[in-house]
């Protein structure tokens, strides 16, 4: 089918049911899967980073159409799926809430992908960390907030991040998400450069021409350019709340001289929403991983200000609903207090394991077994921490 014909029957399903039409973004990323594209395919020719696609407009848009058509969407099955129920939308089958709570077992509604990176918004396997969740909703919600987020690697940070800015869209805030692991690190060793980038990116992703060059002024310095850019250009122009989110800033803790001007500066943003109206639009969110070995003066950065969230492990009535999210039908706590005793309850370490046991390729006992060694299903995990070790042998 015609894609142009395809859309305009999702777009008159979704007013029928109440929901807004798809935006330009999400009809990018469309066109980009009908012609078989990758996401940094579709972003640098949308001039986009492709951190945005993978993480916030492909996501949601995703979720958008699972709910419409009730069926789980996915990159690789769009297509066929859409096509499909462009032929009859009438008579779509149950809704996706209904067709999972309906399922005795969720892992026959959906098969598990690796676990890899961040949970997208429409996965079941994603565990809900309510409290927090509703605790970050309310703040961000605050004119001026300030959110920080911390954990180590793989503790879900990202995939947290994910259903703030998908809650913050749904109350009609922009949202722009930088990864900073997608900065050169040419761009993170020099604070002008980076600075520029930042706004550069947060113009992109708001779909406003960059005009650095209006802004910036060799005299007054690149902390007071990038700032008036924010002011002026971005913040005063906009009638809803922005949503700022930087993860993976310790990436500019590995780079002293620069991390010393940014970090203040960015609590001089979120300090600036006291005095000035303006800076009341701008919401900071801050993620970084508490793997740190650099020193950092928190008196002059964000990490003392703003509501902290520290990312736990999973407990054990935790990692049960997860094994059952999985379809294993664990009787008693006994399976899960055997894979808690060798990796706790960390996210990612628990999904793998339920993952693999899931697909009936390794037994409990084998996994207990060889869990430690290179041979184990944990192996990139632990050579990750072998390195750091290598590098930093005062750690051990």
């Amino acid at each position: 089918m015609n894609l142009d014909r395809l859309l305009e029957i999702i777009d008159h399903q979704l007013t029928d049911n109440q929901d807004r039409p798809l935006n330009p973004t999400q009809v990018m990323i469309l066109r980009g899967i009908w012609q078989y594209k990758t996401y940094n395919q579709m972003a640098m020719e949308a001039d986009y980073s492709p951190g945005y696609f993978t993480t916030v407009v492909a996501p949601e848009l995703y979720q958008r159409l699972s709910k419409l058509i009730g069926q789980r969407v996915t990159k690789k099955n769009c297509r066929l799926l859409l096509e499909s129920y462009a032929t009859n939308p009438k008579t779509k089958p149950l809704s996706l809430e209904q067709d999972i709570a309906n399922t005795p077992n969720v892992n026959q509604n959906a098969t598990p992908c690796y676990p890899s990176g961040s949970v997208p918004l429409d996965s079941p396997f994603y565990l809900k960390r309510r409290s927090i969740e509703e605790q970050v909703n309310r703040e961000i919600k605050k004119p001026g907030a300030l959110i920080r987020i911390k954990a180590p690697k793989e503790m879900g940070k990202t995939s947290l991040l994910l259903r703030i800015l998908d809650y913050a869209n749904q109350q009609g805030y922009h949202t722009v998400s930088l990864n900073l692991e997608q900065a050169d690190q040419a761009i993170l060793s020099d604070l002008n450069h980076f600075l520029r980038w930042l706004c550069a990116n947060i113009s992109r992703q708001l779909r406003r021409k960059p005009m650095l060059d209006e802004y910036w002024d060799e005299d007054m310095g690149s902390k007071i350019s990038s700032t008036l850019y924010l002011q002026d250009y971005i913040l005063d122009s906009i009638d809803a709340p922005l949503v700022l989110a930087l993860d993976e800033v310790n990436q500019i803790f590995e780079h002293p001289q620069v991390a010393r001007d940014f970090l203040p500066l960015l609590r001089s943003w979120y300090e600036e929403a006291k005095k000035l109206p303006v800076w009341q639009k701008l919401r900071l969110i801050v993620i970084h991983s508490t793997e740190i070995y650099v020193p950092l003066q928190l008196n002059q950065s964000p990490f003392n200000v703003g509501l902290p969230i520290q990312l736990e492990d999973f407990n054990l009535a935790e990692v049960q609903q997860l094994a059952q999210h999985y379809g294993l039908n664990w009787k008693d706590d006994a399976q899960g207090k055997q894979l808690m005793s060798i990796v706790g309850g960390h996210p990612a370490l628990v999904s793998l394991a339920l993952y693999h046991l899931s697909r009936q390729e390794i037994t409990m006992s084998q996994l207990l077994e060889t869990a430690p060694t290179a041979m184990g299903i944990y192996a990139h995990h632990l050579q990750r921490h072998w390195a750091t070790l290598e590098k930093q042998p005062e750690l051990a």
